[in-house]
């Protein structure tokens, strides 16, 4: 199912590349005063549904460049073009780099249907911040997290008797932080932005007399989002594909270090307020340790730490999120999709408004499968708990 998947979004990329080109092109005119070049390339885009293409259009009617006055067209084409933020129609020499990231985030927001109210409100929290730095997966505070089973212990050295094999509380804290930084916009000339995240997920077993950190898993990425041409989008709902390079690793020495490295590739879709993230990604293959490592007298052999781990996390995953008025329902799925030894994940969340809150969410998180962290990446677990989001993301 993943390799069609992956399909689409790499027939789309070759499908918009002619498309965003002429479109740059009349942006270019248009910023060098040349409108009337501008205008019939600008006018195509505007037919097509492209929102900045339809604000720049009334832009010209209003003022007349390149064309004649025409105060009811330009009337006509921003009410086409109307959306939560407003567009940078004109830049000058000194164009910063917050109005070039600015810049991007618009022609990424112009893409998504603002209909609904719901849609709208998440779009506008996140394009009325101009610091650089924007939220990029849900970032939570979990202090009531429990789990069906003990979680075991895992020691950086090999023997470990008379040692306790499993942690002593059911119930822990959990939480995440996750970021990203957009670094470049139109870089390539396809209206693409390229973008760095980091990710860290904490399991903390403060319930428990020593109060351990049981384990913490740190993700930075790199990745450039490609914005669908409007004709594509109009026809399939393929609103933005994504090609990155992600690391993950727990940070630990001997036999408690996990880590691995994947190129992924992940489809972007909106059905009005369904939302889809298709992925499939490809591990970067790393030499085997020693055979003296797994004997348990070379412990730091180095080497690939968790060989299997695509037997039990896959090779991809898909992520299914609705809007219901101002409340969120998520579920992520995953699976190895072997026939034989079939492995997999589910997850389940669910985020309400505090009050009249815009920024904090009761959050609730439901877990069964393989993969809950990189520690216990081979033991399945089942788990569920609940505090705040203050921030989720659409996709």
């Amino acid at each position: 199912m993943f390799k069609y998947i992956c399909f689409i979004p790499i027939l789309s990329v070759c499908l918009m590349a002619n498309n965003i080109l002429n479109y740059n092109d009349g942006l270019k005119y248009y910023h060098n005063n040349q409108y009337e070049k501008a205008y019939p390339i600008i006018l195509q885009e505007a037919r097509t549904g492209n929102k900045e293409a339809q604000y720049i259009l009334a832009n010209l009617f209003e003022n007349g460049y390149g064309v004649k006055k025409d105060t009811e067209k330009s009337l006509y084409w921003y009410k086409e073009s109307a959306s939560s933020y407003s567009y940078i129609t004109k830049q000058d020499d000194n164009t910063t780099d917050i109005q070039t990231n600015q810049q991007g985030l618009q022609f990424a927001f112009s893409k998504l249907d603002l209909s609904s109210s719901g849609v709208k409100s998440e779009v506008e929290k996140m394009a009325n911040k101009n610091f650089g730095l924007l939220p990029y997966h849900t970032n939570f505070f979990i202090p009531f997290s429990y789990s069906s089973s003990k979680y075991d212990r895992h020691y950086s050295t090999y023997s470990h008797d008379n040692l306790p094999s499993t942690y002593d509380n059911k119930l822990e804290i959990e939480f995440q932080l996750s970021i990203q930084k957009m670094l470049s916009y139109n870089l390539f000339g396809f209206n693409e932005y390229l973008s760095v995240g980091y990710t860290q997920e904490v399991r903390w077993q403060a319930y428990s007399d020593s109060a351990p950190f049981r384990e913490t898993n740190y993700t930075p990425e790199i990745f450039v989002t490609f914005p669908t041409p409007y004709d594509i989008d109009k026809n399939s709902n393929l609103k933005a594909i994504q090609f990155g390079y992600r690391h993950q690793s727990n940070g630990q020495e001997g036999y408690r270090s996990r880590s691995w490295n994947r190129l992924f590739l992940a489809s972007l879709w909106q059905w009005d307020n369904l939302f889809v993230k298709a992925q499939a990604w490809y591990r970067i293959p790393e030499n085997k340790k020693s055979e003296a490592y797994y004997n348990g007298t070379d412990v730091n052999s180095k080497g690939d730490d968790n060989p299997d781990i695509e037997d039990y996390l896959g090779y991809g995953d898909i992520e299914i999120k609705y809007l219901y008025a101002e409340n969120q329902f998520a579920l992520k799925l995953r699976n190895n999709l072997k026939a034989n030894n079939n492995k997999g994940s589910i997850q389940l969340d669910c985020s309400i408004p505090v009050s009249n809150s815009k920024t904090t969410y009761w959050y609730i998180k439901g877990f069964n499968g393989y993969g809950e962290s990189l520690i216990n990446y081979n033991k399945s677990i089942s788990k569920i708990g609940f505090g705040f989001a203050f921030y989720r993301s659409l996709f």
